[in-house]
C-alpha cells in the first residue's frame, strides 16, 4: 500500500485593515491597552499617554496561508503587515512550496539559515513564526489531529489562565488565578510615579483574595536601579513576578534585577526575545525565573518547543505570552508549562472576549479562568470571512 506524502504548492501572505486582530494594539480610544502605560518612549513626555502615538500598532496583522496539493489549506495571524508580507513572498517562499507538508524541521532551518543576513530577530523572525504556525495547522489539518496531539498530547485535562489587564479585581471574580495589570509610570515621571505604581498595586491587592497572585508588566520600561526600588517596595504584597522591566538586550541588568529583588519575587521576560540561542543566553546568565516567548514572534512552535526544552533542563518556568490558540496547543502539553495567559481584550477589561477578534472564528476563551482544547484539526480556528484580506504582494 502506497503512503502518499502531501506537498505545499502555494504560500501566501495577507493583510488585514480591519482594527484589532492578531495586531491587538490597534484598538480605539479609550481601550486600557493604549491608557499611559509606561513604555521605552515614556522618557519623552509627548509619547506617556499613548503607546499608539510612537507607533506600537503600525505593522499590523499578518495572515500566512499555506495550501497543499491536495488543496487543504493550512493558516496563522502574528503581527508583521506588509513588511513581513513582503519577506515571506519575495525570500520564505522558495524554501516552502514544493516541499513536504511535514518537512517542519528542514523548512525552518532554510529560512532562518537564509535570512541571517539581515534577520536573526525581530520582523524577520515574525515572518518566519507565521510561516511556521501556518504549517503546523496544514499538518494538523492533512492528518486530522489538533496541533496539541502532534506534539505529544496534553499532559492535563485542562489548561488555567491568569490575566492580563487594567482590572485583576474582575478578573478574579471570572476565575482567573491571578492578573497582571499594566505599569503606568516609568523612571522619568521621578518620586510621584513611583508612588502611583505601588499605591496602585497596594490598591489592588486590597480587593483581591490572598490566593490571587499579582504581577506587574513593565513593557521593557525601566532600569535596574528603578525596577529593584520597585520590588523592594512591593514586598509582602504578593506580586509574583516583576515582567520584562528592562530592554531585552540588557542580558547582564536582568541578571543583576534577579538578584537584587526581595525573596519570593520572580524575573520574568522574553517577550521579546528570539530563537533559541536568545533565550539560551538569557538561561546562562541566570536572568530569569520564568521565560515568555511568545510564539508568534520568537521563530514559531518549530523554535518553541526547543527554547522549552533548554528552560526545562535549567529549571525554568515557560509562560508564552499572550498568543492565543497558538500557545495554548502548547501550553497544554508541557509540564514546565503550568498556566497560560490570557489577555483581557474588553475595552475596559471587564469582560472575556477572543483575543484575535474580528479575525478568528472559533477562538477558544476561557470560562471560569479554565480551558479543554477541542480535538478539532490544526489549531481549529477559522479565518473570518467578514474580515478582507489584502495580498500587497505577489511572487
Amino acid at each position: 500500500m502506497s503512503v502518499r506524502n502531501p506537498r505545499i504548492r502555494h504560500l501566501r501572505a495577507y493583510t488585514v485593515d480591519a482594527q484589532g486582530g492578531a495586531d491587538y494594539h490597534d484598538q480605539p480610544a479609550g481601550h486600557w491597552i493604549d491608557d499611559h502605560i509606561a513604555t521605552p518612549m515614556s522618557v519623552y513626555p509627548e509619547y506617556r499617554q499613548s503607546r499608539q502615538s510612537f507607533g506600537i500598532d503600525v505593522l499590523g496583522s499578518l495572515v500566512v496561508e499555506a495550501e497543499a496539493d491536495d488543496g487543504t489549506v493550512g493558516f496563522a495571524v502574528t503581527t508583521g503587515g506588509e513588511p513581513a508580507a513582503w519577506i515571506i513572498e519575495n525570500h520564505l517562499a522558495r524554501f516552502v512550496e514544493g516541499a513536504p507538508a511535514a518537512g517542519l524541521e528542514r523548512i525552518w532551518d532554510q529560512m532562518y539559515r537564509s535570512t541571517l543576513f539581515y534577520g536573526r530577530k525581530g520582523l524577520v523572525l515574525n515572518a518566519i513564526s507565521g510561516v511556521d504556525l501556518a504549517l503546523w495547522d496544514l499538518l494538523g489539518k492533512l492528518r486530522e489531529q489538533p496541533v496539541h496531539a502532534l506534539l505529544g498530547g496534553p499532559v492535563r485535562e485542562e489548561q488555567v489562565f491568569y490575566a492580563t489587564g487594567a482590572r485583576p479585581d474582575l478578573a478574579e471574580s471570572m476565575g482567573f488565578i491571578g492578573g497582571k495589570m499594566p505599569l503606568r509610570h516609568g523612571p522619568a515621571e521621578g518620586e510621584e510615579g513611583l508612588r502611583a505604581n505601588v499605591e496602585a498595586m497596594t490598591s489592588m491587592r486590597e480587593r483581591v483574595g490572598d490566593d490571587f497572585f499579582l504581577a506587574y508588566d513593565c513593557w521593557m520600561s525601566l532600569d535596574v536601579p528603578y525596577a529593584t526600588r520597585l520590588g523592594h517596595r512591593l514586598a509582602g504584597q504578593g506580586v509574583r513576578w516583576i515582567e520584562e522591566a528592562l530592554p531585552p538586550d540588557d542580558y547582564w541588568g536582568y541578571a543583576e534585577l534577579r538578584r537584587n529583588l526581595p525573596p519570593g519575587m520572580l524575573t520574568s521576560t522574553g517577550e521579546h526575545e528570539a530563537g533559541r540561542l536568545g533565550f539560551r543566553l538569557l538561561l546562562d546568565m541566570d536572568c530569569a525565573d520564568i521565560l515568555q516567548p511568545d510564539v508568534g514572534w520568537c521563530g514559531g512552535l518549530t523554535e518553541l518547543v526547543k527554547i522549552s526544552a533548554l528552560a526545562d533542563a535549567h529549571g525554568k518556568l515557560v509562560v508564552p505570552h499572550g498568543s492565543s490558540v497558538y500557545s495554548y496547543h502548547f501550553v497544554i502539553t508541557r509540564h514546565n508549562s503550568p498556566f497560560a495567559e490570557f489577555l483581557m481584550m474588553a475595552p475596559q477589561a471587564d469582560e472575556v472576549v477572543p483575543m484575535f477578534s474580528p479575525l478568528l472564528l472559533d477562538e477558544p476563551v476561557p470560562v471560569g479562568g479554565r480551558l479543554t482544547l477541542p480535538d478539532t484539526p490544526g489549531f481549529g480556528v477559522r479565518l473570518n470571512p467578514e474580515c478582507a484580506l489584502r495580498r500587497p504582494f505577489q511572487h
